[in-house]
C-alpha cells in the first residue's frame, strides 16, 4: 500500500551526528516538526533551530516552501534565520580582522536566501553594512599598504552581502546617503581598484539608477563618462583575469546604459555628445567587439541596449514636423538643389518671380518631391519628419557623387520611369525607423546587436546612404513606373532585412551582401521559397495528408519527448540580470517523473538525474498554464510583467494549488516544453513550433510520396546489357 501524499521520507543531518531517516507529516505544523527533530538529538530550546535544504543554496524551509520537500530530500537542521541574523549581526562588528572577514564571507553567502534577509534587515543590518561602507572601511584603508588582500576581500563580501539583500526588494533605494554613495563612487574612480570590489560597486550603481530617478541625480554628480570608460580599457583593474575583465566591462556599458536611460531629455543629446568626444564607440569596437574574447548573452544584451538608446536619440528629428515657414530649414533645400544641379541662388533682381518659380518647380520635380511648388509639405508627415530631410543633407554632402547621379541620372528619364529621390528618401527613412525600432525602449532579453553600427560615428546616416542606393539600383533593376513604387519599397525591406540577418561586421561587409542579394536573387529566393511552401488542394492530395498527418504528429510528440529527456537549464530572473541563478529540469527515460534541482552556474551538456534533488511525478500533474496566467507572472513587480517574459513564461499546476515555474530561455524552448508537457497529458499540441514542423515534414513526406505515382516498377534484378550494334555509322566525329 502506497504511503499518505501527505507523507515525505527525508533524510536529517545535524553536525557531528550520524543522519536520521524521518517521515515527515506535511499537515504539522512546521514548528512541531522542528521541536520533533530536536528531541531526537536531545537539543532544547527548538525554537532556535530550523531545517536546511542541504545542498549549495542551503535555504530555508518555511511554511511557504514546505511542499518543496520531496521524498529523499536531504535536510540539514540548523540555528534558526533569527539566530543566525544575530549571531553574524554581531560578529562582523568583531575587532578582530580575520574574525570579521570569516564573518562577512558567511553573510554574503547566507543573505541568498530571503527568509534570513528578512531577519538581517529586521536587525536594521542593511544600515550597518552601509556605515561599514561609509566609514568603517577608513581605519581599513590605512592598513591596505600591508594587508591589500584582505582588505579587498572585506570590501568585497561586505559589497556582496550588500546586493544580495538588496536583490530581495525589501528595503528602498531611496534610503541611501549622498556618503555611501560618494564611497561606492570612489571605488569606480579609484585607480588599481580590487576586481570583485570594483564589479560589485558597478553593480550596485546601476541598480540606484535605474530604481531611483532621485539617484540617478546624485550618481551622475558622482561618476562620469571619462571615469568609466578606462575600465573597457583594462587601464584601472588590478589582478584581473579574462573572466573578470569581461564582467566589468560588461558591467560598466550596464551603467553607461542606465544613466543614459534615466538622463531626462533635454540632457540625453548632451550625454550623446561627451560618448562621440570621450570616443565610446570606437573604444567598444576595438575593445569589446573585435576583442578575441567571445562576447557572452549579456555583452550582447547591454550592447543592443546601447544601440537602441543610440538610435532613439533620433526620436526627436523623427517626430518633428517642417515648418514651412521657416527659413533656415527652407535653405536646406536650397542646398540640396544646389549641389545637384551646380547653381548659386540667384539675386532677387534676375528675371521676373514667375520665372524664378518656374525654374524652381522643374528642379524640385527632377529632385523627386511631391509637392514640386513647396516641397517643405513633404517633410510634415511624421515619422520620419525632419529626420529624412537630415538624412538627404547628409547624402548629398558626404556622398555628393553619387547624389548627383541618382537626381540627374532620375531626371533624364521618363517621367514614369524617374525614380523621385525625394519621395523615396521619406520612405526610406520611415521605414529603417521601423527596422531599427526607432524610439522603443529596449527589450528585457534581446541580444540582437548589429557590429557594423559600432563602426561609424554617424552609423544611421551611412546605413540610409547605402539604402538609397540599392534602392535607386533596385528600381532599374525591377524597370518600375511610379505605380510600382510600393512593390519596390517591399523588395528593398526584404534585401535589407536578409542582409541584416547575416549579421555583417561593418557597413562595406553590410553594402557586399546587398549587392549579392539582386533583384533577381530576391525572385529566385521568393521562388524557391513557394516551392517549399506548395500546398496541392486536389482531393486525392488532401486525403494523403490527411492520412499521412496522424504519423507526422506522433514523430514530433516523440522528438518533443526525447528533448525534455535531455532536459533544459532555466533562469531565475531578479531584478539584477548579471546575478541570475539557474535551475534544470529534465524528464525520466519512462516518461513518469521530472526531476529539477537548483544549479550554481549554467551547465556545460546534460546534468544527471542523481544531482537533481527533487522529483514531481507526471501522474500528479494537472494542467499547464502559460503567460500572464502564471503565478509567478501575477506576483507584484514581476520582471514588470515585460511582454517577451510573458510569452516565454509557464507553469505546471500539480497537486492542491501547487506550481512548478518555468521561465523558457527562448521561444524554441518554449514551444518544445509547453508541447511536451502537454503530450504528456494527453493533449493537444498547438505551438508555433509544432505547426512549423508539421508543415515542414508534411511537405517532405508528400513529395517523397508523390515520387512513386509514375507507375514506374523498379525490378528486383538490374536489367540485362544489350548487344552492341551492328555498325558505330551514328557515331558523328567532332573532329
Amino acid at each position: 500500500m502506497p504511503p499518505p501524499a501527505d507523507i515525505v521520507k527525508v533524510a536529517i543531518e545535524w553536525p557531528g551526528a550520524f543522519p536520521k531517516l524521518m517521515e515527515i507529516d506535511q499537515k504539522k505544523p512546521l514548528s512541531a516538526i522542528i521541536k520533533e527533530v530536536c528531541e531526537g538529538w536531545s537539543l532544547g530550546n527548538h525554537e532556535n533551530f530550523a531545517l536546511q535544504i542541504a545542498d549549495a543554496t542551503n535555504f530555508y524551509i518555511t511554511e511557504k516552501n514546505r511542499n518543496d520537500i520531496k521524498n529523499g530530500s536531504i535536510l540539514r537542521l540548523t540555528t534558526s534565520p533569527y539566530q543566525t541574523a544575530v549571531q553574524l549581526h554581531e560578529r562582523i562588528q568583531s575587532s578582530s580582522m580575520d574574525a570579521k572577514l570569516e564573518a562577512l564571507k558567511d553573510l554574503a553567502n547566507a543573505s541568498r536566501d530571503i527568509t534570513f534577509a528578512q531577519e538581517f534587515i529586521n536587525l536594521d543590518g542593511i544600515s550597518l553594512l552601509t556605515q561599514m561602507v561609509e566609514s568603517g572601511t577608513e581605519r581599513y584603508q590605512k592598513l591596505q599598504k600591508i594587508m591589500k588582500p584582505c582588505f579587498g576581500d572585506l570590501l568585497s563580501f561586505t559589497l556582496t552581502a550588500f546586493v544580495e539583500l538588496m536583490d530581495h526588494g525589501i528595503v528602498s533605494w531611496d534610503t541611501f546617503s549622498v556618503a555611501f554613495i560618494k564611497k561606492i563612487a570612489s571605488y569606480v574612480n579609484k585607480s588599481a581598484m580590487d576586481t570583485a570590489v570594483l564589479q560589485r560597486s558597478l553593480a550596485i550603481l546601476e541598480s540606484m539608477v535605474l530604481n531611483s530617478q532621485d539617484l540617478y541625480h546624485k550618481v551622475a554628480q558622482e561618476i562620469t563618462i571619462g571615469q568609466l570608460i578606462p575600465h573597457l580599457q583594462g587601464i584601472m583593474v588590478m589582478n584581473c583575469f579574462q573572466a573578470s575583465w569581461v564582467d566589468i566591462q560588461t558591467y560598466t556599458i550596464a551603467v553607461i546604459n542606465a544613466l543614459f536611460l534615466k538622463a531626462p531629455e533635454e540632457k540625453r543629446q548632451e550625454m550623446a555628445h561627451i560618448l562621440a568626444q570621450k570616443q565610446l564607440r570606437s573604444i567598444i569596437l576595438s575593445n569589446v567587439i573585435r576583442s578575441p574574447i567571445p562576447i557572452n548573452d549579456e555583452m550582447a544584451h547591454q550592447l543592443y541596449v546601447l544601440q537602441v538608446l543610440t538610435f532613439n536619440l533620433l526620436e526627436d528629428r523623427m517626430m518633428t514636423k517642417m515648418d514651412p515657414q521657416d527659413q533656415a530649414q527652407r535653405d536646406i533645400i536650397f542646398e540640396l538643389r544646389r549641389i545637384a544641379f551646380d547653381v548659386e541662388c540667384e539675386p532677387n533682381n534676375s528675371g521676373s518671380i514667375e520665372k524664378r518659380k518656374s525654374m524652381y518647380t522643374r528642379d524640385y520635380k527632377k529632385l523627386g518631391f511631391i509637392n514640386h511648388v513647396n516641397p517643405a509639405v513633404d517633410f510634415t508627415q511624421i515619422p520620419p519628419g525632419m529626420l529624412a530631410l537630415d538624412n538627404m543633407l547628409y547624402f548629398a554632402k558626404h556622398h555628393q557623387d553619387a547624389y548627383i547621379r541618382i537626381v540627374l541620372e532620375n531626371s533624364s528619364r521618363e517621367d514614369k520611369h524617374e525614380c523621385p529621390f525625394g519621395r523615396s528618401s521619406i520612405e526610406l527613412t520611415k521605414m529603417l525607423c521601423e527596422i531599427l525600432k526607432v524610439g522603443e525602449l529596449p527589450s528585457e532579453n534581446c541580444h540582437d546587436f548589429h557590429p557594423m553600427f559600432f563602426t561609424h560615428d554617424r552609423s544611421f546616416e551611412e546605413f540610409f546612404c547605402i539604402c538609397i542606393q540599392l534602392l535607386n539600383k533596385t528600381w532599374k533593376e525591377m524597370r518600375a513606373t511610379s505605380e510600382d513604387f510600393n512593390k519596390v519599397m517591399q523588395v528593398v525591406r526584404e534585401q535589407i532585412m536578409r542582409a541584416l540577418t547575416l549579421k555583417p561586421n561593418s557597413l562595406d561587409q553590410f553594402k557586399s551582401r546587398l549587392q549579392n542579394l539582386s533583384y533577381t536573387e530576391i525572385l529566385k529566393i521568393r521562388q524557391s521559397e513557394r516551392m517549399n511552401q506548395e500546398d496541392f488542394q486536389s482531393r486525392p492530395i488532401l486525403e494523403l495528408r490527411e492520412k499521412i498527418q496522424p504519423e507526422i504528429m506522433e514523430l514530433i510528440k516523440q522528438q518533443r519527448l526525447n528533448r525534455l529527456c535531455e532536459g533544459t537549464c532555466f533562469r531565475k530572473i531578479s531584478s539584477r540580470r548579471r546575478q541570475d541563478k539557474f535551475w534544470y529540469c529534465r524528464l525520466s527515460p519512462n516518461h513518469k517523473v521530472l526531476h529539477y534541482g537548483d544549479l550554481e552556474e549554467s551547465p556545460q551538456g546534460e546534468v544527471p538525474h542523481d544531482s537533481l534533488q527533487d522529483k514531481l511525478p507526471v501522474a500528479d500533474i494537472k494542467a499547464v498554464i502559460t503567460g500572464k496566467d502564471c503565478p509567478h507572472m501575477k506576483e507584484k513587480g514581476a520582471l514588470k510583467q515585460n511582454k517577451e517574459v510573458l510569452e516565454l513564461a509557464f507553469s505546471v499546476l500539480y497537486e492542491s494549488d501547487e506550481y512548478l515555474n518555468f521561465i523558457a530561455p527562448d521561444k524554441h524552448e518554449y514551444c518544445v516544453w509547453t508541447d511536451g508537457l502537454n503530450a504528456l497529458l494527453g493533449k493537444e499540441m498547438t505551438s508555433d513550433y509544432t505547426k512549423s514542423d508539421m508543415d515542414t515534414l508534411l511537405s517532405m513526406e508528400m513529395k517523397l510520396r508523390l515520387l512513386d505515382l509514375e507507375n514506374i516498377q523498379i525490378p528486383e534484378a538490374p536489367p540485362p546489357i544489350p548487344k552492341e550494334p551492328s555498325n558505330y555509322d551514328f557515331v558523328y566525329d567532332c573532329n
